[in-house]
């Protein structure tokens, strides 16, 4: 198992309640690319996340992809749609080889009912997911293109970067491509495409294919906000 994401659904547990949700599962693998759930399609298990990171995305109706929040190990995935009993509201699709454990959502609302705290974390992340959504939606009205995808980039170095060794500069370990970016930030690939030249213009970024390094974090910050 990958090291959790700190305050994820899994580092949350306590080691009979995870015990308990592992003897209710079975572990599944993931190519980078393939789909877990589809938008739409009717529950019928969830996933704790336990190698690797996800994309949780919706389809434009004028095409593309809407990305909506990446997931790292530790992350519960497809729980709403297992408590409320509707269609999925988003798909979720592998960004880098994973492992997940699968469980019925039969089997996840038993795991509910016999640890009632585990609900109440739920709840919690719930929240923090709905006040992030609502923090973004101000972002696209207060913030162009560059300034939202500074913001990106800060949100992927808090969450994924590692630090050079004896350097200030931070690697963003997982690897977006600039179709995911512009469809994190609402914006066209061509503008992504500017917004990163302008931050590299700055000399507070590097880009490569698949690869950003923060050379600024604090100006990066500062811009975001």
């Amino acid at each position: 198992m990958s090291a959790l994401e700190p305050g994820s659904f899994l580092s949350e547990l306590t080691p009979a309640e995870r015990e308990d949700l592992q003897r209710r599962g079975n572990v599944r693998d993931y190519d980078r690319g393939r789909t877990l759930f589809n938008e739409g399609e009717e529950s019928g298990w969830v996933a704790v996340l336990l190698k690797g990171r996800v994309k949780a995305f919706s389809y434009r109706e004028q095409g593309g992809e809407a990305m909506l929040a990446v997931r790292g190990p530790g992350a519960l995935l497809g729980e709403v749609a297992a408590i409320d009993g509707l269609p999925r509201s988003a798909s979720v699709a592998a960004l880098e080889p994973a492992r997940v454990l699968a469980v019925s959502s039969g089997d996840f609302m038993a795991f509910l009912h016999a640890h009632g705290r585990v609900s109440v974390l739920i709840m919690q992340t719930l929240c923090q997911r709905w006040r992030d959504a609502d923090r973004k939606r101000i972002e696209f009205g207060m913030f162009d293109a560059t300034g939202r995808v500074a913001q990106r980039l800060v949100e992927l170095a808090e969450r994924f970067g590692v630090r050079r060794e004896g350097e200030d500069s931070v690697r963003i370990t997982l690897h977006l491509s600039q179709e995911e970016l512009a469809g994190w930030v609402g914006a066209s690939r061509e503008a992504v495409s500017k917004a990163l030249r302008t931050l590299r213009n700055e000399g507070w970024i590097e880009t490569g294919r698949r690869r950003v390094i923060v050379h600024d974090l604090q100006a990066l910050r500062r811009h975001a906000h």
